[in-house]
């Protein structure tokens, strides 16, 4: 059974904050082999969603709800994540769906981004994504920018 939670940083209880940032470390540092700032303003800024999802109380997906001008133009999801013990079972569809329904109700009037890892360009065009930006590199990892089609 899965548990979905959304909430802001001031809803967070430390054992929560802790094991998003776990997780988030866990796949994009030390899986990716991607050492950045991982934890920056944009998750204590109160505005921000967190979209957690757990599995027998733990964690296994994540992802951030960003109000519209924190990194784009419109609002965005980002630091999308799925545990290894939790792929290939549609859990990143479920976060995904979730966490781009809560933008539509936080901000409802916005255009919605996504800065998407290249290789997961598939995955992001079958939720409605499509492609706004050439390739670049982020972080040495190679990602395109993409925004939700207009439903």
């Amino acid at each position: 059974m899965l548990e979905i939670k959304i909430k802001p940083f001031s809803e967070l209880s430390t054992m929560e904050f802790y094991q998003i940032s776990k997780l988030r470390i866990d796949v994009f540092v030390v899986e990716q082999q991607c050492p950045y700032h991982e934890l920056d303003d944009h998750d204590i800024d109160d505005t921000t969603q967190h979209v957690m999802i757990y599995k027998a109380q733990q964690l296994i997906a994540y992802a951030r709800c960003l109000k519209p001008t924190a990194t784009f133009s419109g609002a965005a999801i980002g630091r999308v994540v799925v545990s290894d013990t939790a792929r290939g079972q549609g859990i990143a569809n479920i976060l995904m769906n979730k966490a781009i329904e809560q933008v539509h109700l936080r901000w409802p009037q916005s255009e919605l981004y996504i800065s998407a890892q290249s290789y997961l360009l598939t995955f992001y065009t079958h939720l409605g994504f499509e492609l706004c930006s050439e390739p670049y590199l982020e972080d040495g990892i190679a990602h395109q920018d993409m925004k939700l089609k207009k439903r």
